[in-house]
């Protein structure tokens, strides 16, 4: 079910109607309807999926306690284990078993030994990597001490099907979720308000934004062989803003329905584009997941808290890691590299935390000289690493990135930028460049502190947000969302 949906905006009333007024008196009641409204939600798409979240659900719940009952070390380590080989077993086969399938055959091909394919036909279950991680998290926090399980099947099942952040986040931890899942909510209108605010701006990143620029994109990307090289550069700009607004709007959304819900899910986007390196980058976008590859894999494996050598080793890995989780193809694995090797040197000069919870332009409505050039080589970088993260393949990725680089391709700049294909592209640039300006005039005024946009909204203001949603959204043409496919 999309939020830009129509069955959407008759399930939601539906169940904020039966949330509150129905079951305001029992917790457990409360918890079975939203289980309830989440397995709806979630099986709307396909029913079967709810078989392996519900499989899931039970295993790391049942090894949950046992890893809290028992205290032999050993034992408590082979529990663990039987929770991440059956999780990330799970995802291994449904998103990178015919990936590696075919690698391994086309290594054996190159060295000129044919040998037959055994790939499976499977359908990729929509946020299976969302909610793995928040289940791995909860086992993996049971097994350091830091929470205890538990003994409500009801709310840890909610806690791993929670419909707003089921199928593409933000990916909360059980040490924050369940404790609002298990104690009573009462209704707060100014929480309700600010959630529907945040959605407000949610539904214009996506529909005003992302969605009316997306056929532009795709026109870009599908035909690039036959485009000159500044139609290229700014398709490849505007899917850095299409994704930006399609996976940003959909946590907006996701974070304002649960606040109409009277829970609170973490940020997950802090404007990333006015970042000043790619380390600010990762500390403004997808949050969730930078954090939770920080605290799951990162620290364990040393951190910056060893040499240099293992040091850059963690980076690498978290970054390739990174990279692998958004899909089995090798452009998202190159991806993640190119950002481990701006990220390195930054941190081998000790840079890497030096933008870290500052303000862009802090004493000034405008950025200086440096800032500005700073931010604009952070997004040239940033899109250039989204070529291959849009690309089918790498042919593809390379095959761009050629007709990029060549400086004689813009020879006849203003000619290709309005005349070449005008039946297909015609002045996208011009109408699809206006909502983006706006949407970055809108962001730099909100720019400072750590609150979304969404929550410092006036009604006027949230007025203006839905009537610029009126005159530029795709109301016809509803795109799914881009993360649903990882």
């Amino acid at each position: 079910m999309l939020f830009n949906s129509y069955a959407f905006l008759i399930f939601l009333p539906t169940v904020f109607v039966g949330y509150w007024f129905l079951n305001k008196k029992d917790l457990q009641w409360q918890n079975l309807f939203l289980l309830l409204a989440s397995y709806i939600f979630y099986g709307w798409w396909d029913w079967r999926f709810l078989f392996l979240i519900l499989f899931s659900t039970g295993v790391d719940y049942y090894i949950g306690w046992a890893i809290d009952r028992i205290t032999d070390k050993k034992k408590r380590g082979r529990l663990l284990l039987v929770s991440l080989v059956v999780n990330l077993g799970l995802l291994f086969l449904f998103k990178y078993y015919n990936f590696f399938i075919e690698s391994w055959i086309s290594i054996w091909g190159a060295l000129g030994i044919k040998v037959h394919p055994s790939t499976l036909n499977l359908i990729l279950p929509v946020g299976i990597s969302f909610y793995t991680f928040q289940t791995l998290s909860y086992t993996v926090d049971i097994y350091r001490r830091k929470i205890r399980p538990t003994k409500d099947f009801i709310s840890f099942a909610t806690f791993v099907a929670f419909f707003p952040q089921l199928v593409a986040g933000p990916i909360e931890r059980a040490s924050s979720l369940l404790p609002q899942l298990s104690k009573p909510r009462v209704f707060n209108f100014l929480q309700a308000q600010s959630g529907v605010k945040l959605m407000i701006w949610g539904l214009f990143k996506k529909v005003a934004v992302a969605d009316s620029i997306a056929p532009y994109v795709n026109v870009v990307f599908n035909d690039w062989e036959y485009l000159p090289a500044p139609i290229l550069l700014l398709g490849c700009i505007l899917f850095a803003f299409q994704i930006y607004c399609d996976f940003s709007g959909y946590s907006d959304i996701a974070i304002g329905t649960a606040r109409l819900l009277g829970i609170e899910l973490m940020t997950n986007f802090r404007m990333p584009y006015f970042s000043r390196n790619i380390s600010e980058f990762w500390h403004r976008w997808h949050i969730s997941l930078s954090t939770w590859f920080r605290d799951y894999i990162y620290i364990p494996l040393g951190g910056s808290r060893v040499n240099k050598f293992r040091a850059l080793r963690n980076i690498f890995v978290i970054f390739l890691l990174s990279g692998f989780w958004h899909g089995a193809n090798w452009t998202f694995i190159i991806w993640g590299g190119i950002h481990a090797c701006m990220y390195i040197p930054l941190f081998l000069l000790g840079q890497n935390r030096k933008h870290v919870n500052k303000d862009i332009a802090e004493n000034s409505f405008l950025p200086v000289g440096r800032e500005l050039l700073q931010i604009l080589g952070t997004f040239f970088i940033v899109t250039f690493a989204w070529i291959f993260f849009r690309s089918e393949n790498l042919q593809q990725a390379f095959g761009i990135i050629h007709i990029l680089i060549n400086p004689a391709n813009y020879t006849r700049l203003v000619h290709d930028l309005f005349t070449v294909r005008p039946t297909e592209l015609g002045f996208f640039y011009f109408d699809s460049f206006v909502i983006i300006a706006t949407l970055l005039i809108i962001e730099w005024n909100f720019r400072k502190g750590d609150v979304c946009i969404g929550y410092k909204l006036n009604t006027a203001q949230a007025i203006g947000v839905i009537c610029l949603t009126l005159i530029f959204g795709s109301f016809f043409s509803s795109q799914d969302f881009i993360y649903f496919q990882f």
